[in-house]
């Protein structure tokens, strides 16, 4: 190729290169002569590269007379300085009009060194704002935002976390990136997954959505309710949309959450209360109205309860526990009901409520189903959670009262244990009037 050849090549791709810029460019030689004009300058001016190129300056076709003098001083001063120069214009657009553009410009040095002309890039002020504006708002939400940001990949792992989450999920912002959300995410993995692969294929919900997760920390799991909104990411540099990811914003509502439900909690166990003393004023035999009210302390709390009765409550011979009532009834293997002591082991948990007088509550290894656990204990085999409490009436131990949880329900907290007491304290006094009763049918 000869040199000319690949002066004119050199040329078409610095001409192709300028024209496929997104921002509108020219340049000047040391004259101040238009040597360059792109076609973004084109359709922010209006004025065609023909036009442009050749002309000195702006002055009486793309500036004002008053200005012209001005702006061509501060444009070609930039050869002269180093780094880039950054000014605000005023400039005439071909069919009259005024467009204020934001320019920013730097010199071109010759072969020798020497100053040989300046570049200008320019865009309209107000689309650099709306620019610098994204930027600020990206940089603002990756800082110091008050809710979390996290920007997952394709594969639905971390690719950009803010300062927030990172404190939400216990973690350094780095230690996060590019982990899978199992990994980080003890349960809530579905849940999120599901939604985040909704996002790249549907778009983003309408309304945010609330996850209850359990995040891994060093202190150990803990379980959280957040508050999400989901943005699809997509490139704007393809012709077509291409999912980037997802940006998932989430505040920590657990707080709110979980008094919203302890509340709805206290008013279904109220309600229930309610109804089971309405029930059991009807029922003619007190020990009827006992077993009533186990039924309706289950629902919602329990799957198994065990009343078990002292054979002795006033103490005058060695504690042994009958079996009085369990609710549902029919469980294979147990005593029959008020007939054979129940075997209870020396530190069961119901002989520890009898003996400290109150609640005691319990768990199988790791909250799982283990029936040797739950056989040596005399409890069915589904057992993982047990709660026991001392039944108290006019200052005696009747028994105990047993409620029972499988593994796919949480442990016994302390809120449960004051509901089973209140329970206990009912069921009691049908028991002691059940007593008395018995022995006023039974006298002449």
């Amino acid at each position: 190729m000869t040199a000319s050849g690949r002066n004119e090549t050199a040329d078409d791709l610095l001409a192709a290169l300028l024209d496929g810029m997104d921002a509108a460019l020219c340049a000047f030689d040391a004259d101040g002569v238009i040597t360059h004009w792109n076609r973004e300058a084109e359709r922010i001016l209006g004025w065609s590269a023909a036009e442009a190129v050749g002309r000195k300056g702006f002055a009486g076709w793309a500036v004002r007379a008053a200005d012209a003098h001005d702006v061509q001083d501060r444009l070609m001063a930039a050869q002269d300085v180093p780094g880039r120069q950054v000014h605000e214009f005023a400039l005439l657009t071909k069919d009259g009009g005024r467009i204020l553009v934001r320019t920013q410009s730097a010199g071109v040095p010759g072969a020798d060194g020497k100053p040989a002309g300046v570049y200008c890039a320019f865009s309209e002020v107000h689309a650099q704002i709306d620019l610098e504006r994204s930027i600020a708002l990206s940089e603002s939400l990756m800082d110091d935002a008050s809710w979390g940001v996290v920007l997952v990949d394709v594969d639905l792992r971390p690719a950009v976390v803010n300062a927030h989450a990172a404190r939400a999920f216990g973690s350094g912002r780095t230690a996060l990136l590019g982990r899978p959300l199992g990994e980080l995410l003890a349960q809530g993995v579905e849940e999120l997954e599901g939604a985040l692969q909704h996002v790249l294929a549907e778009g983003a919900p309408p309304a945010p959505v609330e996850l209850w997760v359990s995040v891994r920390t060093p202190e150990g799991v803990r379980r959280r309710c957040w508050r999400c909104g989901f943005l699809r990411l997509a490139s704007p540099l393809a012709e077509e949309p291409v999912p980037l990811g997802v940006g998932l914003l989430f505040q920590d509502v657990t707080e709110a959450r979980q008094a919203q439900l302890d509340t709805a909690q206290l008013r279904f166990r109220s309600h229930q209360l309610y109804r089971a003393g309405r029930a059991a004023a009807e029922c003619e035999d007190p020990a009827e109205a006992a077993a009533v009210r186990l039924e309706f302390a289950l629902a919602g709390f329990a799957e198994h309860a065990l009343l078990d009765v002292l054979e002795s409550p006033d103490g005058s011979a060695r504690a042994r526990l009958l079996r009085w009532a369990a609710s549902p009834p029919g469980f294979p293997g147990l005593p029959e009901p008020g007939v054979i002591p129940v075997p209870y082991e020396g530190g069961h948990p119901a002989l520890q409520a009898l003996d400290r007088a109150g609640s005691v509550r319990t768990s199988a290894p790791r909250g799982e189903a283990d029936p040797e656990w739950a056989g040596a204990r005399r409890w069915p085999e589904g057992a993982a959670h047990a709660l026991c409490v001392v039944l108290r009436s006019r200052g005696r131990s009747l028994g105990t009262l047993t409620f029972l949880r499988g593994a796919s329900r949480a442990a016994f907290e302390r809120a449960d244990a004051a509901y089973a007491e209140e329970v206990a304290a009912r069921v009691a006094a049908d028991l002691d009037l059940a007593a008395g009763w018995a022995g006023d049918r039974a006298a002449p």
